[in-house]
């Protein structure tokens, strides 16, 4: 090999290396992040391609209106009052991944298992997002819709791989990067959401004889008869206004109340950064549901196919044309990248000799891989429901030790200074706690969606006695001091890179445009509905072209102004 292309892979090598997200040791006061990152970060997450999905999920459900609407503003409360008040202090008063944390409080060994857990979960999960946002573009290319459990098109495998290499890029990259990409992208897919829902509600008022929806009532009452009716396609699976409140608190399970997010709260400066959760779930968990209840029940009536026929891509395209799709594909990668990140943050502390982004890059192959097989989109309901309830009592065990343990006279970090690779209290409780859900199911006890509350104050409970019983109120010697981590140049580390003249007129000129196209993405879909039933189709075919090309420019000059404004501080 030609010494100028070594000394070229080694600097790409020692770039990589310096990608530093402080794996683990505490994260320092330096590199805290302004809470509008975490805004940004959650929205893009939670305004997902799976909203299609679980938005039609209630119309199928047989939800009422009024489930719906009410049900939701109860759940997304609790997820948002969940992250703030038991994910984020932790985060803060440790300033370390849970992956980490974990293996003071239960040892390497019992961290072993739970991180390789946490991971492959996580990759299956990103790897939904990486299939969903296929399932979209594969319209684009005439690949037909992939229904069984393995891929039938070699096209749509290359998509697969191109769309997976994206995300694997980005998930590299770090918390930052992750940030800046889910701010160009979160505010467009949100009015994408919004413009959808609104396009289509002339063609649900046709339907119903009606010129066009003129107030509020009007909406509630086309919502009533045919989106939320409730009454189920299958009377078994009837829902009710709890169910529907208990889902949305429970949707992101392990995040808030199994802890995950510890590897997003580090960063933040107060606990109040917990709030910023609400973004995601109101824009995400909220409207978009409520859209894309609307926009699949349009899309079903004109196909004139059942909702379980439909995918994101159908969904989406119907409505918005191609910046539906752009915006399914968008939406997958703002929810697989920091997934997949969480994913490489828990398989590298298992590996400690490797960096984070060598991890991450292996993770990521893995996952694009296991999103090539479309069984993982099918049965992603019941996936979301499980990965959940699997990794929330070692959340609950965290919790016990971080917080109860101080209060009630056990030592916390009891196992790591008794030097043990293994803790059988956190074992017994997490299994029990699983073990006890699964009967709870099986049999009828309780619905999955209500095992949240009584299986984490179960899992508390054991864990606390266990650990007393296994000598956690013992006099114990205090941990030895830590020593630091070796860290990448601390100039690259800390940011202290000289900062760019920013480029005002680039600045100016490229957000000004980006703003505009926003606020046209914002107003246009009420052309469409005011107008009424008169030349529907026609002017929601122009719509739709029109939206492409304002989409193309928004995205275009949202990025440029991105990129531009963080040269000026030294960044990208």
């Amino acid at each position: 090999m030609q010494p100028t292309v070594v000394r070229r892979e080694k600097r790409v090598f020692e770039a990589l290396d310096k990608l530093y997200e402080f794996e683990r040791e505490p994260v320092s006061p330096d590199k805290l992040q302004p809470a509008r990152h975490f805004a940004a970060l959650l929205a893009g997450e939670h305004v997902a391609s799976t909203e299609f999905v679980i938005g039609a999920l209630f119309v199928k459900w047989g939800a009422s209106v009024s489930d719906v609407f009410f049900g939701l503003i109860i759940g997304n409360l609790m997820a948002v009052l969940t992250w703030t008040f038991i994910c984020t202090p932790v985060a803060i008063r440790t300033r370390l991944t849970l992956y980490w944390y974990l293996r003071k409080i239960a040892g390497p060994a019992t961290t072993t298992i739970y991180n390789v857990l946490n991971a492959v979960l996580f990759c299956i999960l990103a790897g939904c997002m990486i299939t969903v946002s296929a399932s979209s573009l594969r319209l684009l290319f005439g690949i037909p819709a992939q229904t069984k459990w393995y891929p039938e098109d070699i096209r749509f495998v290359i998509l697969v791989l191109v769309l997976g290499a994206v995300v694997v890029t980005l998930a590299i990259l770090g918390f930052k990067k992750l940030s800046q990409f889910a701010e160009i992208c979160a505010p467009w897919m949100f009015f994408m959401f919004v413009a959808g829902a609104i396009v289509l509600l002339p063609a649900l008022a046709k339907e119903n004889g009606w010129t066009g929806i003129h107030s509020f009532a009007d909406f509630w009452a086309i919502g009533k008869k045919f989106i939320w009716t409730g009454r189920a396609a299958d009377p078994a699976n009837q829902v009710s206004f709890w169910h529907v409140a208990a889902f949305a608190w429970i949707c992101n399970l392990a995040m808030h109340g199994g802890l995950s997010d510890m590897a997003l709260f580090r960063y933040a400066k107060t606990t109040w950064c917990g709030l910023t959760s609400a973004v995601g779930m109101f824009f995400g968990h909220y409207v978009a549901w409520i859209c894309a209840g609307v926009m699949g029940a349009a899309t079903a009536y004109l196909l004139n196919k059942p909702m379980v026929d439909l995918d994101p891509g159908d969904v989406a395209t119907m409505a918005l044309g191609i910046s539906g799709a752009i915006c399914v594909v968008l939406a997958g990668w703002t929810t697989s990248n920091p997934t997949l990140y969480r994913a490489g943050l828990a398989f590298q502390a298992v590996t400690p000799n490797w960096p984070r982004w060598l991890v991450t890059l292996g993770v990521g192959i893995a996952t694009t891989i296991i999103a090539c097989s479309p069984f993982v989109f099918n049965y992603l309901l019941n996936f979301v429901g499980w990965y959940g309830l699997l990794l929330m009592p070692v959340g609950a065990i965290v919790f016990a030790e971080h917080w109860l343990f101080p209060l009630i006279g056990l030592n916390q970090f009891w196992v790591s200074r008794k030097g043990l690779d293994w803790s059988w209290p956190a074992l017994a409780s997490w299994f029990i706690g699983i073990g006890l859900s699964i009967v709870l199911v099986y049999f009828n006890i309780l619905h999955l969606f209500f095992l949240f509350v009584p299986i984490w104050l179960l899992t508390i409970l054991l864990y606390i006695i266990l650990s007393r019983i296994a000598g956690a109120g013992e006099h114990l010697p205090e941990l030895p001091p830590t020593a630091p981590a070796v860290r990448p140049d601390r100039a690259t580390a800390t940011g202290e890179e000289e900062h760019a003249a920013p480029n005002r007129p680039l600045l100016w000129i490229s957000g000004g445009i980006a703003l505009l196209t926003l606020l046209f993405c914002m107003l246009s879909p009420f052309y469409v509905l005011l107008k009424g039933a008169a030349a529907y189709e026609q002017r929601l075919a122009t719509y739709k072209t029109i939206l492409m090309w304002v989409s193309i420019i928004h995205l275009a000059t949202a990025t440029v102004w991105a990129v531009a404004k963080e040269k000026s501080k030294g960044g990208f």
